[in-house]
């Protein structure tokens, strides 16, 4: 493959997919155009795709910028990077953002695009959504290793997440004010809580008539958000259908591999003894009976 080509963005955020038209700064509205009358440097609106969620541990698969100018005003179009990670990309991650490893064969490695990401960070605030929790603190862990010392501390930050979470509540008493247009009395009383949440329950079958009636569908509904781990308490996390340590110092390891072990199953016992949640501790004395748990899908693909 050409070096000139492989190494240069790829339009649209998939191979196949058509790419993504920036809007124009009139389609965006006059406070918009407000904000980039502003600016004092362009503002770099940008987003991650990874091999998972930690920020120090995982790695990136793409990534694209949009580059917002002051001067003179404009709204590039959007560049996208597909980039070798140079580890497996687990099966829950692809799921996600529908990257697999063989989409990725003949990528460049990060350290690859370093040099040329680095420049279009330059001199530039940084902006995107739920960018200062994940994005950002991958993108500068991936420069360390490249060995290229981007400076980031004077950038601002602007995160839309932040900012939709503090304007749009995501509680009861805006949940009870959303479906049944009261006010909530006595919040973080038990009893005005219970009844609350009955109300709201009640008004979310009546706004979302595709909402299931039946307990079976609301349960799968609810409990979806937890696929991604293994246990209530989340110390452990699936990838590649078996668990991965999600906390402490054996954060990312197999519990395969720490199973295996000796000098790490003396961790496994103390956490059979210890201050954690019963589910969490039947994986742990599971493993240490030299069985591993599998996510269902995995337990079906071997029946």
């Amino acid at each position: 493959m050409d070096d000139s080509k492989q190494n240069s963005p790829v339009s649209g955020q998939r191979a196949g997919v058509q790419a993504v038209r920036a809007p124009t700064l009139d389609e965006l509205g006059p406070r918009f155009a407000a904000f980039v009358a502003g600016l004092r440097r362009p503002v770099v609106f940008f987003d991650i795709e990874a091999t998972g969620a930690d920020p120090i541990a995982d790695r990136i698969v793409e990534i694209s910028v949009l580059r917002v100018s002051p001067l003179p005003v404009g709204i590039e179009p959007a560049r996208t990077w597909r980039i070798d990670p140079g580890v497996r990309i687990p099966s829950e991650a692809s799921d996600i953002h529908g990257i697999h490893n063989a989409d990725l064969v003949g990528a460049p490695r990060f350290a690859d695009v370093a040099a040329e990401l680095a420049a279009v960070f330059a001199d530039a605030d940084l902006a995107g959504f739920s960018i200062t929790r994940f994005d950002l603190r991958i993108l500068q862990a991936e420069f360390v290793r490249a060995g290229r010392m981007v400076e980031f501390s004077r950038a601002r930050l602007v995160d839309a997440q932040v900012i939709y979470h503090q304007r749009e509540p995501r509680n009861l008493a805006a949940a009870l004010r959303f479906y049944r247009g009261r006010e909530l009395f006595d919040a973080h009383g038990a009893e005005a809580d219970t009844v609350a949440s009955l109300e709201v329950f009640a008004g979310q079958l009546e706004r979302y008539e595709d909402l299931g009636v039946d307990l079976e569908s609301l349960h799968g509904l609810s409990v979806q958000h937890n696929d991604a781990y293994c246990d209530t308490g989340r110390r452990f996390a699936w990838r590649d259908n078996e668990p991965v340590f999600n906390f402490g110092r054996l954060r990312g390891k197999s519990l395969r591999w720490v199973a295996s072990d000796p000098t790490e199953r003396a961790y496994l016992r103390w956490m059979v003894e210890g201050n954690f949640d019963e589910d969490a501790k039947d994986i742990v004395r599971d493993a240490l009976r030299g069985r591993i748990r599998a996510t269902a899908r995995a337990t079906a693909r071997s029946a």
